[in-house]
């Protein structure tokens, strides 16, 4: 259009000065025509430069209730002594974590067979670097042995169970993996405790933030501690004047010590043996939670794995089956019951416990596993547990979970029908209920 203009200016301007109305008329009139044809825009113009609205992506409802859990779990912390500038500074920028939720469903203690979780824990390298990492730190762990009563194994075991001895603590932020688990699901009660303490820990001991990577469930440092746990046992344990369970595996030891010796562990006394049971044995009183005296025991036919004699004694001890009637079986003592306060798993119990046994130069455990049972799936679990309850035993809370109500559930169904009432979980018995229940049209 400018080239229009500087090919015809000429034109233009002898036509504007004319004198006549009509021709001056004319003049006016064009100039206005290519006026507007040189600022109107083509079509195709207008077409391409119009803007496509693309709607906005809605917001994730659990996004928005772990952001209001934030925001109102602040007067909850504040309400304890928490400060706005601790609450403020650890919990901005914290998102509802994904791979926390999941992690929480897959816990292996629960469900993975035992002696996978077993082969893991307590595998030839574990052992080799437990025994390099007891000659390392002697001094350190005689000082804790002494003054605690807890046995150096018994740590070491911990140690390498928890952390692989410091290589692997967690990469997690606390916070945000307690706050994912507080807001909801079924460890809410656990999470938001820990979240207290957690928030407390760091006022306390002047922790960032960022210094306070944890597991996914919150656990920390090269013992795993829980915020709670460093709370009320946490300790110096190298005299520099710090409770740092991340960088100083003296503290954490010694921390960890402290926590058995006042759960009860008994300084000198082991946690159990593995044993053979009589034929005619009575698989219902295999419960961690039954105890009787070795005296008993003895009187109902049960020895040692290599057959002797149980002691006469008034010590209480519970016969513990991890894989059923077809697996080992273990007679486990106070001790043990001391290392599920640390772990409330029975197979974590015994992974520890095995573990210890293993850095003394101990024998592996002699009876076989029984390999050939299938776990059973996640729908399968919960499956279990609704086909346990349409018979009319109590499983507790449908969570997809093989704890001990589940187990509890399962032996009285095994007794009621003459089965070795072992309380293990098997794919044989989830299609034994499957099939009562569709011949009896549940």
């Amino acid at each position: 259009m400018r080239h229009f203009f500087q090919s015809f200016g000429g034109f233009f301007e002898h036509l504007r000065r004319a004198r006549k109305p009509l021709m001056r008329a004319f003049v006016l009139l064009l100039l206005a025509f290519v006026a507007a044809c040189a600022t109107t825009e083509p079509s195709a113009a207008r077409h391409r430069s119009k803007r496509v609205e693309v709607p906005a992506p809605k917001p994730n409802p659990a996004d928005i209730a772990f952001a209001n859990f934030v925001h109102d779990f602040r007067t909850t912390a504040l309400n304890v002594g928490i400060t706005p500038d601790t609450y403020d500074r650890a919990m901005s920028g914290i998102s509802r974590n994904a791979r926390v939720q999941q992690l929480n469903e897959d816990q292996p203690e629960f469900t993975h067979p035992v002696w996978d979780y077993l082969d893991g824990a307590v595998s030839p390298w574990r052992v080799s670097k437990g025994q390099e990492m007891m000659a390392s730190t002697g001094t350190t762990l005689a000082n804790i042995e002494q003054h605690y009563g807890v046995p150096k194994e018994v740590l070491v075991a911990i140690w390498g169970i928890e952390s692989a001895y410091g290589t692997a603590m967690g990469g997690f932020n606390m916070f945000e993996a307690l706050a994912t688990l507080a807001y909801d699901g079924p460890r809410q009660d656990y999470a938001r405790k820990e979240l207290l303490a957690a928030l407390k820990m760091m006022q306390q001991e002047k922790f960032s933030p960022s210094q306070m990577t944890a597991s996914w469930a919150g656990a920390f440092g090269n013992t795993q501690f829980v915020p709670s746990s460093f709370l009320d046992h946490a300790v110096d344990g190298d005299g520099d004047g710090k409770r740092d369970l991340w960088n100083s595996p003296a503290d954490a030891l010694a921390s960890s010590a402290k926590l058995l010796s006042e759960a009860g562990w008994k300084r000198g006394a082991g946690w159990g043996t593995e044993i053979k049971l009589p034929d005619n044995f009575a698989y219902e009183t295999a419960d961690v939670d039954l105890q009787k005296t070795l005296s008993e025991w003895h009187k109902l036919g049960v020895k040692t794995i290599f057959g002797a004699e149980l002691p006469d004694s008034a010590d209480l001890g519970s016969i513990y089956l991890p894989a059923g009637a077809h697996g080992p079986a273990f007679l486990v003592l106070d001790n043990f019951r001391v290392v599920l306060k640390y772990n409330n798993a029975a197979s974590y119990a015994l992974a520890v416990c095995y573990l210890a046994n293993r850095l003394r130069g101990n024998a592996e455990i002699a009876t076989a596993w029984p390999r050939y049972e299938q776990p059973l799936s996640k729908d399968q679990r919960f499956q279990f547990q609704n086909d346990l309850k349409k018979l009319g035993y109590d499983p507790g809370a449908i969570d997809g979970v093989i704890g001990h109500g589940v187990r509890a559930a399962a032996r009285k169904y095994q007794k009621d029908h003459a089965l070795a009432a072992d309380g293990f979980v098997t794919q044989d018995l989830l299609a034994r209920m499957d099939a009562e229940i569709r011949a009896k049209g549940l």
